[in-house]
């Protein structure tokens, strides 16, 4: 994992060690630059070393240097591509997957991207072509932002180091920000900063000499091209193969492993795979946290459990509000931009902790997105069941559950009455985008902490949820769930697990997010993937004799919850009411302070809007009032 930079443009010039020591947290390994003999065009790379250590520097080149390229990521198939480039004549110097992109590049052109199963975010110069070759992986676990200015193009894999350059004004996007206050993230290739875009998932582009983008082009994306000939047991032991594989190929690393595991039905399928597949014969390193607020806010009990039937060690940490207090504003810092939730900081500290023992972990990120696990799907689906009961339409192939067979999940949705509670209130049997729309909807509870003029003139959201609810060739309307939510809640959260891994110079691999398996996923028939209503249906039964019998059954996996509501009432309620309502926050004219200080005082359990507003003004404090130290 690493830190990436570039430049093109012939006029422009750069400090390029400003510009790098903003990455410096992400590859505290090495530092190195290229420049082309005409200094048109810059590479930036900062390096955490984690494959053929010695032999990894980069910018790496082809043999006659007309190839040149910075990679932040790992191909995790580079040994097999590597057999298949030297039979085809390549010569390596190296060992590392990031010679094999070089080599797949001279080989295949822009098409070598199909031949990759990792995540990654590169970019090549071709000097005979005189082009920018930028890429990013199919669901985007690493990052790439770039800046199309008038007179150079530049990129990095982080927003601070495009700002440390001057070239770009430190200004709000306020689409974005009305976004952010809804969504809880930004859309599409926005970020909140004005000319600061992020190349989407499973895209590339191309740029010429005179940092004009003249292509940008999506290479994979997630197709519901429904697999109706297989049986339920063929896909069962399809998924535990693809499983067992993307587990053993994420094991490659020349430095030490270990994994994060929270008790849950995700991380302990990983680590129960990485013990039973690890060859090196030394015990795995487990990383959990929790907070001491009572059994709510702790599942350490679970991760243990997990941990012994394992044979792996289990390291835990138990973060406090004095620890919020210190870490809060450079957590923002880390992440460019707001968090997505308050599960940010129990990760930061986690990641600290795992920091200290090793230097990559792997993790059970995007399974509830890949294999349909939140329960707000169930919330959504029962009222399509009880629409299709009624409708006498239930029967049809779309339906991934009848309400009479749905019925036996329905008390996992005990803890969700005030969301069913809310959810009902209206609308009742909408168009499915109207009512998904109305279960993503962040800002429910939150405008009146903002002055009227946070929103004016604001985009239609429901028509901008719905272009991409309707974005896929999905007809369920469990697919179509599944379909926003990779596009839009899966890159926040990935957002977050980037950035809390590489704040402390560490590798987080996440294997469920394998693009094998979600491409298998998207083809499993509705009524099999999300079957009577169970959420995880298939990877309950492909990980069953994999993970404990206790983990298996589970039905109240917390989600790492954060006992912020009785801190804002307590122990952080002067460091809230001193962020949010002095003076700086009151000039800027966003807030309405009456309602904040009402907010404070009410905050719901496990509520996000002081949450939301307290990332906001922290990210101003930080971003736009001072220069992103």
């Amino acid at each position: 994992m690493c830190g990436i930079s570039g430049l093109i443009g012939k006029s422009i010039s750069i400090k390029s060690k400003d510009l790098l020591s903003k990455l410096a947290h992400r590859g505290p390994d090495g530092e190195g630059e290229w420049f082309s003999t005409d200094k048109s065009v810059w590479l930036g790379h900062r390096r955490l070393a984690i494959i053929d250590p010695e032999g990894g520097k980069q910018p790496l080149s082809n043999e006659d240097g007309t190839v040149w390229i910075t990679f932040n990521g790992c191909i995790y198939n580079y040994l097999e591509l590597a057999q298949t480039l030297r039979q085809k004549g390549h010569r390596f110097r190296s060992y590392t997957d990031t010679e094999v992109i070089v080599h797949a590049y001279e080989e295949y052109g822009v098409e070598c991207l199909k031949y990759f199963i990792g995540m990654f975010a590169f970019a090549i110069w071709d000097e005979k072509k005189k082009k920018l070759f930028c890429a990013r992986d199919r669901l985007g676990v690493k990052p790439f932002y770039y800046s199309d200015q008038k007179n150079a193009f530049i990129f990095a894999s982080e927003i601070k180091a495009l700002l440390a350059t001057d070239l770009i004004q430190k200004e709000v996007n306020h689409k974005s920000l009305q976004e952010y206050l809804v969504f809880q993230t930004v859309l599409g290739e926005k970020t909140l900063f004005n000319k600061i875009n992020k190349l989407l998932p499973g895209h590339y582009m191309l740029v010429d000499k005179k940092g004009r983008i003249v292509e940008n082009k999506k290479y994979w994306d997630i197709a519901f091209d429904i697999d109706y000939e297989h049986t339920e047991e063929y896909f069962v032991d399809r998924l535990r193969v693809l499983l067992e594989d993307a587990v053993k190929i994420r094991l490659r690393s020349d430095v030490p492993l270990g994994a994060h595991l929270s008790g849950g039905l995700d991380s302990s399928a990983v680590v129960c795979l990485a013990s039973m597949l690890n060859v090196t014969g030394d015990r795995l390193k487990t990383f959990t946290g929790a907070f001491n607020e009572g059994e709510k806010f702790d599942e350490t009990r679970y991760a243990r459990l997990v941990a012994e039937k394992a044979g792996a060690d289990c390291l835990e940490i138990y973060p406090t509000a004095d620890d919020f207090v210190d870490t809060l504003q450079k957590i923002i810092y880390y992440m460019d931009e707001p968090s997505a939730g308050p599960g940010v900081f129990p990760q930061y500290m986690v990641s600290r902790l795992a920091s200290e023992h090793v230097k990559v972990v792997l993790g059970g990120q995007g399974g509830d997105e890949i294999f349909a696990g939140y329960a707000r799907y169930l919330v959504g689906y029962l009222e399509e069941c009880l629409k299709g009961a009624i409708e006498e339409t239930e029967s049809r192939a779309q339906y991934a559950a009848t309400l009479s067979s749905i019925i036996s999940s329905l008390p996992m949705l005990q803890q969700y009455i005030p969301m069913l509670r809310y959810f009902w209130a209206e609308g009742l049997f909408e168009p499915q985008a109207q009512r998904y729309f109305r279960l993503m909807d962040r800002s429910a509870g939150v405008r009146q902490i903002y002055k009227e003029d946070v929103f004016e003139n604001s985009v239609d959201f429901v028509e901008t949820f719905q272009k991409i609810f309707y974005g896929s060739n999905a007809e369920s309307f469990l697919n179509r769930m599944l379909f926003f939510d990779l596009k839009v809640h899966l890159p926040a959260l990935l957002h977050v697990e980037d950035r809390t891994s590489m704040a402390w110079g560490l590798e987080s691999r996440v294997p469920l997010l394998d693009h094998r398996i979600a491409d298998l996923m998207a083809s499993v028939p509705p009524n099999i993937k999300f079957k009577s209503g169970q959420p995880k249906y298939l990877f309950r039964k492909a990980i069953k004799n994999i993970v404990p019998e206790e983990i298996h059954k589970r039905k109240d996996k917390m989600g790492f919850p954060v006992p912020l509501h009785l801190w804002f009432k307590g122990k952080l309620r002067d460091y809230t009411r001193e962020a949010l309502l002095d003076n700086a926050a009151r000039q800027r004219g966003i807030f309405n302070p009456e309602a904040i200080e009402t907010a404070i005082e009410q905050e719901q359990d496990f509520g996000r809007v002081i949450w939301g507003a307290l990332c906001l003004e922290l990210w101003f404090k930080t971003f736009i009032d001072k220069s992103g130290e």
